[in-house]
């Protein structure tokens, strides 16, 4: 049964008998974890097991672990990585190994969809949401970075995400929290979209921006955009890969989750997130979230393709040249993460 479009989230650190009646009743593409899932490596291999014996041995099972702020997996049980904003102007082969040993972390506990790297500008003035997680406030040097990343995490074994596509750098609010509306002008965009252009055929996944680009489409944010999805996107950028939504339950966007798949989908994306971990809620989404097209199917093999087309891990020698190139910098203290979810 091709599986809903649709990647959810759970409640808590196992798979309760009524989520696993949900999924599989209703059977989403796959699944992604938060903090409140994550309590020490054999629960989280446990769970992942128990996600992928129902959904498939393919299923995603998606995590946000970028380093510095945004990391589901942590000390003790878990490396500390750093933040991308360590990364400006380091060697690309002390980049890669990073995104290589957090990839295989993550995929050592069944996570194989990073949502990782950010390609995002680091605006200065703009809200702090992003901030660090941004590679450097140059378009040239975010997409060297960025490709460093993908190839490392794809050499790990991970699908990687890039976000927030076509640029969340410029907002002045939280999406989390509120809806973000951009005035900037065409001129000023192109930067932005800039590093997405550069990595389009990566293979990676992107994921939205829950943010209103006036210059684009003065009604409709990113995610529910047609004109955004398809002329900017799919068009300008030249991104042909799978486009998945950010959590459709975030501040950002107004109306049921239900009808925002619809919309989501019904503008271009592949795939709709809802994070949230309710079971009524999730169960709402799933039973009015249409089926994955074909062209979805085609581009998730595409994806997957890419990733095993890199194949190399020396996890010794790769920490060696990371933390000797950064340095005390691999240690520093993340602090509050912009995307953490409560519990359901």
């Amino acid at each position: 049964m091709t599986p809903r479009a649709a990647i959810v989230g759970l409640s808590g650190p196992v798979l309760t008998p009524e989520e696993a009646a949900l999924l599989r009743a209703e059977r989403p593409l796959g699944v992604i974890l938060f903090a409140r899932n994550v309590a020490a490596p054999t629960q989280l291999r446990a769970l992942t097991a128990a996600i992928r014996e129902i959904l498939g041995a393919e299923a995603p099972i998606l995590v946000d672990q970028e380093g510095g702020r945004v990391a589901r997996l942590k000390p003790p049980h878990w490396e500390r990585f750093p933040a991308a904003a360590a990364f400006e102007g380091m060697p690309e082969p002390a980049i890669r190994a990073n995104a290589l040993l957090l990839g295989a972390t993550c995929v050592a506990e069944g996570l194989d969809v990073v949502c990782a790297p950010v390609l995002d500008l680091r605006i200065p003035g703009a809200h702090g949401v992003i901030g660090d997680r941004a590679y450097a406030a140059d378009p040239a040097e975010i997409a060297r970075c960025g490709a460093a990343v993908i190839a490392g995490l794809q050499a790990a074994g991970a699908i990687p995400v890039i976000k927030h596509i076509p640029g969340h750098g410029r907002s002045m609010a939280d999406s989390h929290h509120e809806l973000p509306r951009v005035g900037a002008g065409l001129a000023e965009l192109a930067q932005d979209i800039a590093p997405f252009r550069a990595l389009a055929a990566s293979g990676a996944w992107a994921m939205t921006a829950h943010v209103l680009y006036e210059a684009w489409d003065a009604s409709r944010p990113a995610t529910i955009s047609a004109r955004v999805i398809n002329d900017i996107i799919r068009g300008e950028i030249g991104f042909d890969g799978v486009i998945v939504t950010d959590d459709l339950a975030m501040g950002a966007l107004q109306g049921t989750s239900n009808d925002l798949a619809g919309a989501a989908l019904e503008a271009g994306c592949d795939v709709v997130l809802h994070c949230t971990g309710r079971l009524a809620e999730t169960a709402a989404l799933l039973s009015a979230c249409p089926r994955l097209s074909v062209r979805a199917e085609e581009r998730l093999a595409a994806a997957r393709a890419a990733r095993d087309a890199f194949r190399d891990r020396e996890p010794a020698a790769l920490r060696s040249l990371r933390d000797a190139t950064l340095g005390a910098a691999s240690g520093a203290a993340a602090g509050d993460d912009p995307t953490a979810r409560p519990a359901a």
